[in-house]
């Protein structure tokens, strides 16, 4: 059983959450360490290899998100907001603001 939680009595669902967002952590630092140590080798096949596990923690980690987004919808949301666009960040969020406030939209606006 995952450790952490905030809470004594928690659903089932929301352990699963915690789990997956626990280990999309442990992911990501995975990514991080790999990624140092992999600028930094200057032996050309540690290297190739640092890069390689870098990038199987990659996919393990987007795995992860996908199953969040599809637990949490309040993710589904807003990655379709901000995700696989050019547009900078900051501008979509500029573009967002203040379309709606209503408790529970983070203020993203309206999904249509």
């Amino acid at each position: 059983m995952s450790s952490g939680y905030n809470e004594a009595d928690i659903s089932a669902g929301a352990r699963h959450v915690h789990r997956a967002l626990a280990s999309l952590q442990e992911e990501l630092e995975a990514v991080d360490y790999y990624n140092q140590r992999a600028e930094q080798s200057d032996d050309d096949s540690l290297k190739a290899i640092l890069i390689h596990n870098r990038n199987e923690e990659v996919e393990h980690a987007v795995m992860l998100f996908e199953w969040i987004r599809r637990a949490m919808p309040v993710f589904d949301e807003v990655m379709k907001i901000y995700l696989f666009t050019n547009q900078p960040i900051t501008e979509i969020e500029g573009q967002l603001a203040g379309k709606s406030k209503n408790p529970g939209t983070l203020g993203i606006g309206s999904m249509k």
